[in-house]
């Protein structure tokens, strides 16, 4: 996966730098796999805007993506490779040999026609997922489960990948992107290998139309409202806006919101870096 950086023809192709799609191998997405998506603009129930910044963007289809990697055992061949507007990782499609289709996040390297395996008995291979007390140390991993069965939820971003670096007893310890160092069980499943679309932190949309397609609107500057709508607004001409905090109140930039007796505390080894 590479980037490309277009001419200036238009002021908004100056600073663009945007993906080449050149791993994408299919267009259309599997029909059986697709769901609808509605956008809420961010207001409730009651059409309250509870989220501001987010209303307009393209429409999009919903990729049912297989967190859980649960069909254990039985091989699938990698049919395609698919964008997917939801993420900003790529997608592989799955063809199982029992007829079944499934997505998937897509790793680093993976190829169309690759034959992928799932379960304890799963070589330590990229795309291939398996328990963490089965995975050999050292081993670049993703898309790693916080309970077992409950599917993946950490080191799912395009380029991300985490570290299995040791085991105590029951768990594994993980180094994770952020810097953290945690036990996660080890019978809870990762996959190995690194998040595709690795270079995607170096595209620039070049122009806010491109941010509104993607459903975002301007974002205002706390120092640029009245004192009645931000602690930091106000004051004769272009003030500081004094200590940085959020609407609410809370200090920003260095003061500590995690919950001192929070359950999963004592499961972190090392905090994330600031």
């Amino acid at each position: 996966m590479a980037v490309r950086k277009l001419n200036p023809v238009t002021p908004g192709q100056r600073h663009k730098i945007i993906g080449t799609f050149d791993t994408i191998t299919s267009a259309v997405p599997e029909k059986s796999l697709v769901t609808g998506k509605s956008n809420t603009g961010g207001r409730n129930n009651s059409g309250k805007m509870t989220m501001r910044y987010i209303g307009g963007g393209h429409k999009k289809k919903y990729r049912v993506i297989d967190f859980k990697r649960n069909k254990e055992g039985i091989p699938a061949k990698v049919q395609s490779i698919e964008y997917d507007p939801n993420r900003t990782a790529r997608i592989a499609l799955l063809y199982y040999v029992d007829g079944e289709k499934s997505y998937i996040l897509a790793p680093n390297g993976l190829q169309v026609g690759q034959t992928l395996l799932s379960g304890a008995e799963a070589a330590p291979e990229v795309g291939n997922s398996l328990p963490l007390k089965n995975i050999p140390l050292g081993t670049i991993i993703h898309n790693i489960e916080l309970r077992p069965g409950q599917g993946a939820a950490l080191v799912r971003s395009a380029g991300t990948f985490a570290q299995l670096t040791s085991r105590e007893e029951n768990y594994a310890i993980i180094k994770l992107p952020s810097g953290e160092t945690r036990k996660i069980l080890c019978t809870c499943k990762a996959t190995v290998g690194s998040v595709g679309n690795s270079e995607h932190n170096l595209e620039s949309s070049g122009k806010a139309g491109r941010t509104r397609w993607q459903g975002r609107r301007p974002r205002v500057r706390g120092v640029a409202m009245n004192p009645v709508d931000h602690p930091m607004g106000g004051g004769e001409g272009r003030a500081s806006g004094g200590h940085p905090r959020s609407r609410k109140g809370l200090l920003a930039k260095g003061y500590k919101t995690r919950a001192p007796k929070k359950q999963s505390s004592k499961y972190i080894i090392e905090r994330r870096k600031k």
